[in-house]
């Protein structure tokens, strides 16, 4: 289940790319492009950093199901551009699973528990953080969306739950869940993180 939720998260990840890539009115070779970038960014330079093989060298179907999308998408976006809000919630699930998996596979290659936090949160994020860096538009990061902390919070609670000695089939939906269960509310709700206010000194 957790792997037919990994690729589901890599198809996701892949359409938000190529939506932007319609958004900027690029070729099929800039479809595919920021389709890879931001499907497999951050999972890439979560096992550079770990010293393991990077994943979807080891396993070509993630590269195939990128190929797969952008070619779809090159002569689809503009129909599912109509649905960037269900594509959003889809956005949010895939969020939470990388995050989850992220850590899990930090924890399993000997990480401490920051780094796995952070390379949880990483594998989530990073890839639409380049994505958006190579399109030229501001990232999730300088928009105050609460995002990053959503992947956060599912990479925590997974390790709170490890932790605490609950079984994995358990503790990975339930992680799951919380980060997607924020990202919900902030879409529902429009919240925002608040913003940093320079006082002038009198």
């Amino acid at each position: 289940m957790l792997l037919l939720l990994d690729y589901f998260g890599i198809i996701v990840f892949a359409v938000t790319g190529c939506l932007v890539a319609a958004r900027k009115h690029v070729d099929m070779i800039g479809f595919i492009w920021l389709a890879i970038v931001t499907a497999i960014g951050g999972g890439t330079v979560r096992d550079l950093i770990l010293g393991r093989p990077v994943f979807w060298t080891v396993d070509s179907t993630y590269l195939m199901l990128c190929l797969a999308t952008a070619i779809i998408m090159f002569f689809a976006a503009h129909y599912i551009h109509r649905h960037i809000r269900m594509i959003l919630w889809f956005d949010a699930i895939g969020l939470a699973v990388f995050a989850v998996i992220g850590t899990r596979i930090s924890l399993d290659a000997g990480a401490d528990i920051m780094v796995a936090i952070l390379l949880g949160v990483m594998t989530a994020t990073l890839g639409g953080v380049l994505r958006d860096l190579l399109a030229g538009e501001p990232t999730l990061i300088m928009r105050r969306e609460i995002y990053v902390t959503a992947a956060a919070l599912s990479s925590g609670a997974y390790i709170a739950l490890a932790a605490m000695a609950v079984p994995l089939s358990l503790a990975t939906p339930i992680a799951i869940l919380a980060g997607f269960a924020l990202r919900a509310l902030a879409l529902r709700f429009r919240l925002k993180l608040p913003g940093y206010r320079w006082v002038k000194s009198s």
